[in-house]
């Protein structure tokens, strides 16, 4: 499939700021108090915007991006916090698919997780874009890439207990707060994604020392790999 316009997504300023400062013919609009640039990128035509921090604030815009842009694929790049333990603050997930890990209806009878009565709640991500992305990955972080699950919810993680309990109940790679809104609304409205996330702690209350040091360094890595994704599609 060749994909005409891309959309990119980032939370925050960080994780969007060397694309900004790398693309051309660059188009600023706004919807929904959102800022989008549309412009070249490598050649390639793509729509960045910084969503904001929060599953409501990402949902919103992908739903703008396909509506009003009319992109034809999405891409979520940022830094998220390594629950699996083999990882390490600047390592990648290249997720394989995502969940909203804050959606309990455990009382209920459904497993954590579980979006009741909806056919999923595990949210896959384009077999091409992965592929993409983990041959990115390996040419420029050999050793340091893991596709796996990416868990979101609108909590900062910064609890050992924590951690452990989404890595053996939910067999998460990675926790963030966006990327299972994004995949959501992808899915429902047939828009291949991919979310790709670079470790920039290691979520177990260590952020405070760690978090804004490496934030640049994690953001730094994540643009490389969709730069080498972009360049190659």
């Amino acid at each position: 499939m060749s994909y005409q316009k891309i959309g990119v997504i980032g939370a925050m300023k960080e994780e969007i700021e060397l694309f900004v400062q790398h693309m051309q013919q660059v188009r600023d609009s706004e919807k929904a108090k959102i800022h989008f640039r549309e412009g070249s990128f490598h050649g390639k035509t793509i729509v960045l915007c910084k969503s904001g921090v929060g599953k409501v604030n990402a949902a919103v815009t992908t739903q703008v991006l396909i509506d009003t842009y009319g992109v034809d694929a999405i891409i979520f790049t940022g830094v998220a916090g390594a629950v699996d333990p083999e990882l390490n603050v600047g390592d990648i997930v290249v997720g394989s698919e995502s969940m909203q890990h804050d959606m309990d209806v455990t009382a209920l009878g459904f497993p954590r997780g579980t979006i009741p009565y909806e056919e999923t709640s595990l949210f896959a991500s384009d077999n091409k874009l992965r592929e993409l992305a983990v041959h990115a990955g390996q040419e420029l972080f050999d050793g340091r890439v893991k596709v796996g699950r990416v868990l979101s919810g609108d909590q900062f993680i910064a609890s050992r207990e924590t951690v452990s309990r989404l890595y053996t109940e939910l067999q998460g790679a990675c926790t963030e707060m966006e990327g299972a809104a994004v995949a959501q609304v992808c899915s429902m409205n047939g828009i291949p994604h991919v979310v790709i996330r670079s470790m920039s702690d290691k979520a177990d209350g260590s952020a405070h020392v760690n978090f804004a040091e490496f934030t640049v360094q994690a953001s730094e890595n994540s643009y490389a790999i969709v730069e080498h994704m972009l360049k190659h599609l």
